[in-house]
């Protein structure tokens, strides 16, 4: 699903995992809207995400999460 943002930027719901996140993508965890900062590649195709409130998450290779991302015009 896209929409239109306020602002006016296209952006659309998908599923990432740690093969296909990427910096500025928004997941929700635990009621809160965290922005990807940052990610470090980890053994075993895993990632860290660093979120720009300072927090980290780890996710496994197969970790299947739902975020935000705004689609860039070319």
């Amino acid at each position: 699903m896209s929409a239109w943002a306020p602002g006016g930027a296209l952006v659309a719901s998908i599923e990432v995992t740690a093969a296909t996140v990427q910096r500025g993508d928004v997941i929700q965890l635990g009621g809160r809207a965290c922005r990807v900062r940052d990610l470090f590649q980890l053994p075993q195709g895993a990632k860290q995400l660093v979120f720009e409130s300072g927090e980290l998450l780890t996710i496994h290779a197969r970790t299947r999460l739902l975020a935000v991302r705004s689609l860039r015009r070319r």
